[in-house]
C-alpha cells in the first residue's frame, strides 16, 4: 500500500465529494486508492464525568453501566464505518476505481493519519468533518492539525465533485513555493487543465522574474499556463482572481512566506479557506 491516494471519510456532508475527488485523483495519477474510517474513542466533544458525583452503594453499579454504555457505541461506531467505507467502495468503483481499499482503525483522525503519511502520495479530506458544527465556517481543529502535521499533499474538498479546469496557485515566490511549481509541472493530476499562478505584491523585476519562471516551468512540461502579479490584500486579490477566472481549485504551499503562510497555520484560519467553495490542494 505505498505511493496511494488515501481518502478519509466520515459520517459528515462531505463524505461524497471526498470520494469523488479520491476516484479522480487516483485515476489521473495511477495509483490504488484507500478508504479510512477512524473510530474516535475519544471524541473531542465527549459527556461530562459525573463518576465522582455518584452517591454511595450505588457509584460502582452506574461506572458499571456507563462502561456498558460506552461499549454499545464503539461497537455502533464501528459499524457504522464499516457500512460507510462499503458506500465508499461502491461510489469509487461506479467511477472506474477497480480495487479500492477499506481500512478501519480506532484512535485519533490526526495520529492515525500522521502514522500512515509514509505510504500516502496525497491525502483527501472533507472541509469540515463529522465533529464540526455544520452551520461554522470553522474548518476544525482536525484539519488545522492535519496540515500542520503532515507531510504529504492535502486535498481539502467541498461537498460536490466539480472537474478542475482551471486551477490557480498563490505563489510568494519562496523555496517552498517553487517546489511546489515543480510538483504541479510535474504531476498528471491537471493535464488538460490550465494552470494560473498569482503573486500578491507589487509590480517589480523580482516578481515578473519569479513569474516568468513559474509559467515556462509549467509549459516546458505541457501545462497550458497564464498568471498575474496583482497588488493588494492576499485574500481579497486571490479571491477576486478567482472569480474573474473561473478558478475551480485552488493550489497553496503550506509554508512559505508570511502572508501565505498566515493563510493556513495562522492562529485562526482565514476566509479564504473557511469560505471557500473550492477544493483547495495544500502542497508540502
Amino acid at each position: 500500500m505505498s505511493d496511494h491516494v488515501l481518502a478519509a471519510i466520515d459520517s459528515s456532508q462531505f463524505s461524497e465529494g471526498v470520494c469523488d475527488y479520491a476516484a479522480w485523483a487516483a485515476k489521473a495519477l495511477e495509483a490504488p486508492l484507500s478508504f479510512m474510517h477512524v473510530v474516535d474513542n475519544h471524541p473531542q466533544t465527549s459527556e461530562p464525568d459525573l463518576s465522582g458525583n455518584l452517591g454511595l452503594g450505588t457509584r460502582e453499579h452506574l461506572l458499571e453501566k456507563l462502561s456498558n454504555i460506552e461499549e454499545r457505541h464503539a461497537k455502533v461506531s464501528r459499524e457504522q464505518g464499516r457500512l460507510m467505507l462499503e458506500a465508499a467502495k461502491e461510489r469509487a468503483q461506479a467511477a472506474g476505481i477497480a480495487s479500492p481499499e477499506c481500512l478501519q482503525r480506532n484512535g485519533t483522525l490526526v495520529e492515525t493519519l500522521v502514522e500512515k503519511e509514509r505510504n500516502v502520495r496525497l491525502l483527501v479530506v472533507g472541509k469540515r468533518g463529522e465533529t464540526a458544527h455544520q452551520a461554522s465556517g470553522h474548518l476544525g481543529s482536525n484539519l488545522e492539525r492535519v496540515v500542520r502535521e503532515m507531510h504529504r499533499p492535502i486535498l481539502m474538498v467541498p461537498k460536490q465533485f466539480i472537474q478542475p479546469h482551471n486551477v490557480m496557485m498563490a505563489f510568494d515566490g519562496s523555496n517552498t513555493a517553487r517546489k511546489g511549481v515543480e510538483m504541479l509541472a510535474k504531476s498528471p493530476l491537471f493535464d488538460g487543465a490550465t494552470c494560473h499562478v498569482v503573486i500578491v505584491g507589487a509590480e517589480t523585476a523580482e516578481n515578473r522574474s519569479q513569474l516568468e519562471w513559474a509559467l515556462s516551468t509549467l509549459r516546458e512540461a505541457g501545462h497550458n499556463a497564464q498568471g498575474a502579479i496583482r497588488a493588494g490584500e492576499v485574500e481579497a486579490t486571490l479571491r477576486a482572481y478567482k472569480q474573474e477566472n473561473a478558478i475551480d481549485m485552488l493550489i497553496m504551499g503550506a509554508y512559505g512566506h508570511s502572508r501565505i503562510r498566515h493563510l493556513l497555520v495562522g492562529s485562526t484560519t482565514t476566509a479564504m479557506l473557511r469560505n471557500a467553495q473550492l477544493p483547495v490542494l495544500i502542497l508540502r
